[in-house]
């Protein structure tokens, strides 16, 4: 992984991350899944892929209460991340493990909320970027979206929430995996006019699918909406 490092604002300052100048870099998607989380004072979070830690950071921040553990398959990646929780104060809030999520997760226990932003692409149709980092963060590759679902379900407890960011276009795919998995109480909001869907999903007995009010992040002259602003500048909480 490129080892130059640039230090970089999130939230309108109120997170500072290090991540690597080159390969893959922290995008809007980690602050608006972030924002799209609700957890109640004392709860535990499990963020799966978590790389440089933007996702708990932001979460962190947002909800003082709540701890957050994050695993991440690339070591490089876990190292800046726990690198990040520290210099945001929230070392003690925040853990990142090393660990593929092709193998069973280690005993971490149950939690209230997990939240994942997967890789987009099926390695079957990539191109994958050049740089290793960036195309194991955006490819699948050990674990496809399938087992990525299951072990984001078999982390939650039973009256618990996933809620994950993906392409609009396999929101079917995204669907089919979370009904198999007993978990198809949906709840779904777009972001036009970008290709991504956040989606909340809980168990239930009957398969049900909402959508909830979608969330304009660019209007037609460009640069981002007063309501995308509020979350992304002001650390405001996502409407889901």
């Amino acid at each position: 992984m490129e080892t130059v490092l640039t230090e970089d604002a999130l939230l309108g300052g109120r997170v500072r991350i290090l991540q690597s100048r080159r390969g893959y870099r922290v995008a809007v998607d980690a602050v608006l899944l972030a924002a799209a989380v609700h957890p109640a004072p004392g709860e535990r979070v499990l963020d799966l892929g978590a790389g440089v830690g933007a996702v708990g950071l932001c979460l962190a921040i947002r909800v003082p209460a709540c701890t957050v553990v994050g695993i991440e398959l690339q070591p490089a990646l876990a190292d800046l991340a726990r690198r990040n929780a520290t210099r945001n104060g929230l070392s003690e809030r925040l853990q990142t493990i090393v660990h593929d999520l092709a193998r069973p997760l280690p005993d971490l226990g149950l939690f209230d909320q997990v939240v994942t932003n997967p890789p987009y692409l099926t390695a079957a149709v990539a191109d994958p970027p050049p740089d290793p980092s960036k195309a194991l963060a955006t490819v699948e590759s050990s674990a496809d979206l399938g087992r990525w679902l299951e072990v984001a379900v078999g982390a939650l407890k039973p009256s618990g929430t996933l809620t994950l960011i993906h392409r609009s276009d396999r929101m079917e795919e995204i669907a089919i995996h979370l009904v198999r998995l007993g978990c198809g109480a949906l709840t779904v909001k777009r972001l036009p006019p970008a290709p991504r869907v956040l989606v909340r999903a809980r168990r239930a007995a009957m398969p049900s699918v909402g959508e909830s009010p979608p969330l304009t992040l660019h209007p037609p002259q460009g640069g981002y909406t007063d309501a995308a602003e509020a979350i992304l500048r002001h650390a405001a909480a996502l409407d889901f």
